[in-house]
């Protein structure tokens, strides 16, 4: 049995600065992860991610600029195109529109957005998208972008099942991290039991959100399997069906990822 985390931010985990990359991604595969995609979320700190990390056959990388890291830096196109030339970045983002801070941004994040799904159909490589407090906007920026062209996957959803089942219809996959194992999840956890599990995803999101029992520890890449278990128990099938499944979902989204492993 092998798990893949679909999202993770390593270049931006305590361990990794602690313990080393290697020692983290050590504690990952004895774990039972084949498979890490490594996010990144501002245009300026891709290459020393890409560095940190280097060139190994279970790490892949995305490239993009998060929504609430644009007073950060101000995004540029022509760059985020020449990024995603790199043969390790099997997908465009993490990208999207979050209303919940900074509500002066949201033109700009909409601007961004739009021209990540542009790019992204261009190079044929699927989104990973960030969406909080936006439901409207966001499935509606992805559908006038027709971004089904390169589909995606909507990460960390914390959202309704009728957006779920919109993304759904474009071919879109939904990712679960951690906080489904929470005790305030009840209502993500109703949406888990009715997500059909061909189109699910798994992550941990680290170094954030550490699934039960790791509360209040950092979260890391070795912790993927716990949400597995708790997808498995929602829909009531075994946690090796859920991690393979979900593994094949991967590689079906992310084809580059595949050409990576093998």
């Amino acid at each position: 049995m092998q798990f893949v985390d679909s999202h993770c931010h390593l270049d931006r985990m305590k361990a990794v600065a602690t313990d080393g990359i290697d020692a983290v991604i050590e504690r990952a595969t004895k774990a039972q992860v084949e498979h890490m995609l490594c996010v990144n979320v501002t245009l300026s700190e891709y290459p020393k991610m890409r560095e940190l990390v280097g060139n190994r056959d279970n790490v892949s990388f995305s490239c993009g600029v998060h929504p609430l890291y644009m007073k950060q830096e101000k995004y540029c196109p022509i760059q985020l195109r020449q990024l995603v030339t790199d043969e390790k970045v099997v997908a465009v983002g993490e990208t999207g529109l979050d209303y919940y801070y900074d509500k002066e941004f949201h033109k700009a994040q909409q601007e961004s957005f739009a021209s990540h799904i542009e790019i992204a159909c261009e190079v044929n490589k699927p989104l990973i998208i960030h969406t909080r407090d936006a439901r409207e906007d966001t499935i509606a920026m992805l559908r006038e972008g027709r971004a089904e062209r390169c589909r995606g996957v909507l990460h960390c959803f914390t959202e309704t099942l009728e957006m779920a089942e919109q993304a759904l219809a474009m071919d879109f996959y939904i990712s679960i991290s951690g906080i489904v194992t929470f005790a305030s999840a009840d209502e993500l956890r109703e949406v888990v039991k009715q997500l059909p599990l061909e189109r699910i995803l798994i992550e941990t999101d680290s170094p954030w959100l550490a699934p039960v029992p790791h509360r209040g520890k950092e979260n890391e890449p070795a912790y993927v399997s716990e949400v597995a278990r708790c997808v498995a128990a929602l829909q009531k099938r075994s946690v090796e069906e859920v991690a393979a499944q979900t593994k094949q979902n991967f590689y079906d989204l992310f084809t580059l990822a595949a050409s990576h492993t093998a």
